[in-house]
């Protein structure tokens, strides 16, 4: 049986791949695909995939097409959430902020240089009118991490997805100010150039058994009260979740990769626009 080792952030956007892998649908294709969370992220899987570290990786779109760009050995294999992310904008619940127009030259929490909470503060910047050049930040590895930096006063916000920060918000532990979508599908399946060259039909089963279990994922019986118990949610949040994400079972369109890169160079955080070959499977 063959080992593959994936790696993705422990959310509940993941959980079909833990059901498919509690099933032993994988196993069935002669398939030990072995998971671990990083709760630190984009920035830190996109560094895992090019130094070979993992095989493959659930990773948000924005953060893995920029890190291809900039030399990254790994491809999109195809999408994984077709729907936008909804980044919460969140401040220490004492904190004197009561308006995103207020964080203007202030300081971010982010997980780590490259990752989605660092790209996500330009975006957000970008849509406030603010200069991007005035931007700072401080690195927090995960979100304990943001939890002690915004309530220590170190950083002054966090962008994190808003649902997986919510119980944070009802706790009392931060307020959300507001948020930022991303203007993309917003996570993608990649995977090693290293991978594919010797796997190619391995990741074909791999990809057929994901595709099989996202497209039927919302009709499995009490599916929200499921993830409400697992990734300790309200049931309520975990609804309205469901309702706004889309699973894809297909590659991310060209004009979203395009999309995707002039923001970025918009932001002067990419140099320029390449083409689909250097990010997509053949």
């Amino acid at each position: 049986m063959k080992k593959v080792d994936i790696i993705g952030v422990p959310e509940h956007f993941n959980l079909p791949w833990h059901l498919a892998i509690e099933d032993g649908a994988f196993e069935t294709r002669g398939i030990n695909l072995e998971w671990t969370d990083i709760p630190e992220g984009t920035g830190r899987m996109s560094k895992m995939l090019a130094d070979g570290e993992t095989d493959l990786a659930i990773i948000l779109t924005e953060g893995l097409i920029k890190s291809i760009s900039e030399g990254n050995p790994t491809k999109i294999a195809q999408e994984y959430i077709a729907s936008p992310l909804l980044w919460g904008i969140h401040v220490a619940q004492d904190s004197s902020y009561k308006n995103i127009t207020e964080l203007k030259a202030t300081t971010a929490a982010i997980s780590r240089y490259g990752s989605g909470s660092h790209l996500m503060a330009f975006v957000n910047a970008q849509n406030q009118g603010w200069e991007t050049n005035d931007l700072k930040f401080e690195v927090i590895n995960d979100l304990e991490g943001a939890i002690e930096g915004l309530t220590s006063g170190h950083a002054d916000y966090f962008m994190w997805e808003r649902f997986t920060t919510k119980p944070l918000v009802d706790n009392k532990t931060f307020r959300r100010l507001g948020d930022c979508p991303t203007p993309w599908p917003c996570f993608v399946i990649a995977v090693t150039d290293c991978f594919v060259q010797e796997n190619k039909s391995m990741l074909r089963h791999i990809l057929e058994v994901i595709n099989m279990y996202t497209a039927e994922f919302k009709m499995i019986p009490s599916i929200d009260r499921t993830i409400a118990n697992r990734y300790g949610q309200q049931l309520e949040d975990v609804k309205v979740w469901l309702s706004k994400t889309t699973w894809g079972q297909k590659q991310i369109s060209k004009d979203d990769l395009i999309n995707v890169q002039m923001r970025l160079i918009s932001l002067g955080l990419l140099t320029d626009i390449k083409e689909n070959e250097v990010f997509l499977l053949d």
